[in-house]
């Protein structure tokens, strides 16, 4: 069967790159998400700390310097 100028659907997760993560940053990456502080870094300045978010719907919490929070 000839592919060409076919549309096709398929999962993100069985997508073949060297770098997987380039293609949902290419996709997503400026997409806001929001998410409630479980933790924040002791690093003892503002500008090096860091946060633990957890976002519903992502089992792992996210890690995120806090000088890259919106709204805060």
């Amino acid at each position: 069967m000839d592919f060409r100028d076919q549309w096709v659907r398929f999962k993100v997760c069985d997508v073949y790159h060297p770098d997987p993560t380039h293609v949902l940053l290419d996709l997503h990456g400026h997409d806001l998400l929001t998410g409630k502080v479980v933790d924040v870094s002791d690093s003892g300045s503002r500008k090096e700390a860091f946060v633990i978010v957890k976002v519903e719907g992502i089992d792992a919490p996210i890690v995120v310097p806090v000088e890259r929070l919106l709204g805060t």
